[in-house]
């Protein structure tokens, strides 16, 4: 007794300093967000701003100083893409901290609260229902059930008693235990676990990967073509040096779409602080993107819909005399772990004086009941109907009890043996007592936060483990549709039947951690991207198996490490604003990308042409700055941050693509065009230069008007400055932009051109857009 009372003083301060100079510290090994330095090197050190300095060293060479304009926009670029991810990590670090769950440590035979980066080898640590154990250690005090699907992957409970390894990373299912630790930082799990336990599974944003595929095409594309152009305009068409440096990096600088890279990351990152403002940490950065395409959002009811709170309603007997009812119930409250349901019970009884235990059983979301045997001689359980008396025709009484209370109440059973728990299994000849009705109190607004996803179009769906009665019952408070066809889960006994259910239905009881991860799978093989919202270890494995997952900051550790996003402020209230975030945030990204993409596709047609062509490709670099500027640059971080609440359907990819096709079409046929007709015609390569600035500006102006529909005044104000700079660029400051006056062959050819792309662009585009809305109308394909 006297060792055991040692062991549990846990170190002493100067064991712990010794621990510390010697290295010894649970310090973690990696950061869940950036270093400064690493935010530095990504922005600085990409593939195309290495293209872009390899240009600008040509055209320097050549002595083209005023086409290096250029570069200035790429360095403007890089530094607001470095101080948009700073001001991000900023957020992210701050709401970390708020959100970092507190370790009791026994230390000098005091507890105190520590950081899990601040335990030292041998600490002895308090670990209780809820707890991600942090760091590998032995358990010495009690016992406990440990889930470690984390990292086995399978999702049953392990029985740990004292000897017993707890490996960082598993999470405390039931039992409270105190343990030693016996592996530290590095040694551990713990830094691995709980800093990537969030990323194992794949991501599947569709905005990265079709920015790595175009990165890969514009890579493979850039280069052959640029040494092409040069051997051809200089080796066998022998132009000056200078014209075929100017035009093969103009050709080049065209094909970059650098900006729409900075565009998304920019977006993302006032994305992730608009929502830290808002007490939402963003955990991964293109979640914000899946969020966005989410038409399904699972709910776990308690900690969700509900605040937390309990109170017993009213209690039922059952062939029993009220006060030994009250006696059973302080008795089981008094040694029951802390939950809202055992506070409930204990305050209900608070005046009762509960029977000393002999050994007891705490509640686990597997077994739905706790109990124990006290000095009375007898044994006291308190549950789940259906768990506790799973034989429904020997307890008729007991289900018509039940079936004949209508209260929006969540109801336990009360019962009694005259036989112990053994091996934590139920005694045999129990006795019904009580019917406990307890009752839950919503958060504030849930109705009004239900009534948004329903007029968004987003269906909610409520999975609980508790009893179908109490789940349909809340969800009928809260304006859950289909409340009235809820289902127990407990009566669905193949995979087969939960599919159909899981489409079928909107609420759903007595559901198994296991089985929440199943819906979540069903839900999306058929082709619903789904959100999950949860705050227990019970949801761990369905959160990790969402397309998105949402944790609240007060619920268990372990829900908060495996989610993409942690509601600080624990409201689900704040979900309506996510969405919207997540909504206005993806649209506008890809409303905005086909602007970058115009320039890339129309660049690239060109290019191959003027390989073949006698003629100088007709744009400088200069000349290029000025279109991307203001027709590209400009009018697309305005569009990036306007209000948009449409759900995101459709393939990024395939959205971008066609929207920018027929810009890009009608630029490059106009532009080949015209240079066909240029000798017939007697225009000068000077004019060919400044009829396809003025296309290209027009197409560009044409594109940004059809974008902007439905017309605001912030976008009005935009389209209004884009014309009146470029009419001011080309007017006042011709000469700088290589702008010359056109002939009157090239001026009718200019206007004929004009009438001529402006109607076959609206065709186009309105064919485009067609296609488009088609297919976000379509079912969306699930990808693994």
């Amino acid at each position: 007794m006297e060792e055991k009372q040692q062991t549990l003083r846990g170190l002493s301060t100067a064991e712990v300093e010794q621990r510390v100079r010697d290295g010894k510290v649970n310090i973690a090994t990696t950061v869940k967000t950036k270093s400064i330095k690493r935010i530095f090197i990504d922005n600085i050190c990409t593939v195309f701003n290495g293209i872009n300095v390899l240009l600008f060293v040509l055209l320097l060479l050549v002595g083209s100083y005023k086409n290096l304009l250029f570069i200035g926009v790429v360095l403007f670029n890089t530094v607001i893409g470095i101080v948009q991810e700073i001001r991000s990590k900023q957020s992210v670090d701050k709401l970390t901290i708020l959100t970092e769950s507190k370790l009791t440590v026994l230390r000098d035979g005091k507890e105190e609260q520590l950081s899990k980066d601040e335990l030292v080898l041998d600490d002895v640590i308090l670990l209780t229902r809820g707890n991600q154990v942090p760091a590998d250690c032995i358990l010495i005090d009690g016992e406990c059930n440990a889930n470690e699907s984390l990292l086995t992957g399978e999702s049953d409970l392990i029985p740990k008693k004292p000897g017993d390894e707890l490996l960082s990373g598993s999470f405390i299912a039931a039992g409270n235990c105190y343990c030693r630790v016996n592996r530290v930082g590095a040694d551990s799990y713990a830094a691995k676990i709980n800093n990537e336990a969030k990323y194992l599974k794949k991501n599947n944003s569709q905005i990265l990967q079709s920015f790595k595929t175009i990165i890969k095409i514009c890579s493979f594309i850039i280069f052959p073509v640029g040494i092409l152009m040069f051997v051809m305009k200089y080796f066998v068409q022998h132009q000056e040096l200078t014209d075929t440096v100017v035009s093969t990096v103009g050709a080049l600088v065209g094909m970059i779409p650098g900006g729409m890279i900075l565009l998304t990351s920019g977006v993302l990152a006032v994305s992730v602080i608009r929502l830290a403002k808002k007490k939402v940490l963003v955990n991964e950065m293109y979640c914000i993107e899946t969020l966005a395409r989410v038409d399904v959002i699972c709910l776990d009811k308690t900690g969700t819909l509900t605040a937390e709170i309990m109170n017993v309603h009213d209690v039922i007997p059952i062939d029993c005399e009220r006060d030994e009812i009250m006696t059973a119930l302080s008795s089981i409250a008094s040694v029951d772990e802390v939950n809202a349901t055992a506070e409930a019970v204990h305050k209900y009884t608070e005046n009762i004086e509960p029977l000393s235990c002999r050994g007891f059983t705490p509640f686990s979301s597997e077994t739905k009941w706790s109990g124990g045997n006290f000095e009375n001689g007898r044994t006291y359980i308190m549950g789940a109907a259906e768990f506790v008396f799973s034989d429904k025709e020997k307890y008729a009484e007991v289900f018509q009890a039940i079936a004949n209370v209508h209260d929006t109440v969540r109801i336990l059973v009360l019962a009694r043996s005259s036989n112990p728990i053994e091996d934590k299994k139920l005694p045999e000849e129990l006795q019904p007592m009580a019917l406990v009705l307890i009752k839950d109190q919503l958060r504030d607004n849930v109705q009004d936060t239900v009534n948004y996803f329903k007029e968004q179009g987003v269906t909610l769906k409520v999975i609980s483990g508790d009893s179908v009665k109490t789940v349909q019952n809340i969800a009928r408070d809260c304006g859950i549709a289909g409340a009235e066809n809820a289902v127990d889960m407990s009566t669905v006994t193949t995979d087969e039947e939960l599919a159909k259910v899981a489409e079928r239905c909107n609420v759903f009881g007595r559901v198994t951690p296991a089985q929440k991860k199943k819906l979540l799978i069903a839900l999306k093989k058929n082709g619903h991207k789904v959100a999950m919202t949860g705050d227990g270890v019970n949801d761990v494995l369905a959160l990790k198996e969402a397309d998105c997952s949402i944790a609240m900051a007060a619920g268990s550790e372990a829900a908060r490490n495996v989610s993409q996003l942690v509601l600080v402020n624990n409201d689900f209230a704040a979900m309506p604003d996510v969405v919207a975030e997540g909504r206005k945030t993806i649209n506008n990204i890809e409303r905005s990308s086909s602007l970058y993409l115009v320039k890339t596709m129309y660049s690239i047609i060109l290019s191959v042409f003027f390989l073949f062509s006698s003629s100088i490709y007709p744009f400088e670099p200069i000349q290029l700055s000025l279109i991307g500027a203001l027709t590209v640059g400009f009018p697309s971080f305005v569009l990036a941050l306007q209000p948009n609440k449409n759900i995101v359907r459709g393939n990024f990819t395939f959205n971008i693509i066609t929207r920018a096709a027929p810009a890009s079409i009608c630029i490059a046929l106009n532009i080949i065009l015209i240079t066909l007709l240029s000798n017939t015609l007697g225009i000068s390569q000077a004019e060919l230069s400044t009829m396809s600035l003025y296309t290209t500006s027009l197409i560009g102006l044409l594109l940004i008007f059809r974008l902007c529909i439905p017309f605001n005044a912030l976008r009005g104000t935009m389209l209004t400055l884009s014309t009146a700079g470029l009419i001011i660029a080309i007017s006042v400051f011709g000469s700088f932009f290589k702008i010359v006056p056109l002939s009157q062959n090239a001026m009718i050819l200019q206007i004929a051109a004009a009438v001529g792309v402006t109607i076959l662009f609206n065709v186009l585009y309105s064919i485009a857009d067609k296609q488009i809305e088609k297919r976000k109308l379509e079912p969306q394909k699930v990808t693994s």
